[in-house]
């Protein structure tokens, strides 16, 4: 038998698609530039013209005013140096007119009367006393019993308490000889145990320059339950 090659059947040399693309490009090309400009043109020859429109509704007139002219004042003088101190020469009296005032040529007013002594008034009037030792309590432990034993039952089982400030009159010996109340618990009942308790405490007296005086001292006095 006879052996048979089989080959492709390739077309023949220029007539593949390709081929004739390109024989066409010089054909096509201008045109299609032709084309695109003609599109281009009718584009913008017959589109709407668009542009910014001021939007028209009230507005705020604004009222121009005339800034008057302000006259500059004129440039002050320059501060003048201060003078130089110069040695005079002018003689100055060595005597100096002195004139006694008496009480003939000025006669006093009306005068207070003079204080008395300051152990006679200490007691009327709260007066304040320079100490150098302040008063101090003798008989703590009977003052605790006292404040157990004052204490109102009814606020005390109800668990109100307070603190009072009461004011004692000591006198030389350290006895007290007043007692007032100077600020309020709030309580009646407690101010009015309060001053119970300080009629039962005893201080030491109030020195200045160690000599016992009378004093007004403030001392607060707490109920409170425990």
């Amino acid at each position: 038998m006879t052996e048979q090659i089989l080959q492709p059947d390739f077309p023949e040399h220029g007539t593949t698609a390709n081929d004739r693309f390109k024989r066409s490009f010089s054909f096509w090309l201008p045109g299609c530039i032709t084309a695109a400009t003609a599109v281009h043109f009718l584009v913008f020859a017959f589109w709407p013209t668009m542009g910014v429109v001021a939007e028209v509704g009230d507005r705020n007139v604004v009222e121009v005013v005339k800034v008057p002219e302000i006259e500059m004042p004129e440039t002050p003088e320059p501060i003048a140096r201060p003078a130089i101190p110069v040695i005079t020469d002018t003689p100055i009296e060595t005597e100096v007119p002195f004139h006694p005032s008496t009480f003939d040529d000025n006669p006093p007013g009306n005068l207070p009367p003079p204080p008395g002594d300051a152990t006679e008034n200490v007691g009327n009037i709260l007066a304040w006393t320079s100490v150098d030792v302040r008063p101090a309590y003798r008989n703590k432990e009977e003052i605790e019993r006292a404040l157990e034993r004052e204490y109102p039952p009814l606020l005390r089982d109800a668990g109100i308490g307070g603190t009072t400030v009461v004011l004692f009159l000591i006198d030389e010996t350290g006895k007290v000889l007043e007692t007032k109340v100077q600020t309020s618990s709030g309580q009646t009942a407690l101010d009015e145990a309060a001053l119970k308790v300080a009629e039962v405490a005893e201080f030491s007296p109030a020195m200045n320059r160690d000599k016992p005086v009378p004093v007004w001292i403030a001392l607060p006095i707490t109920f409170r339950t425990r």
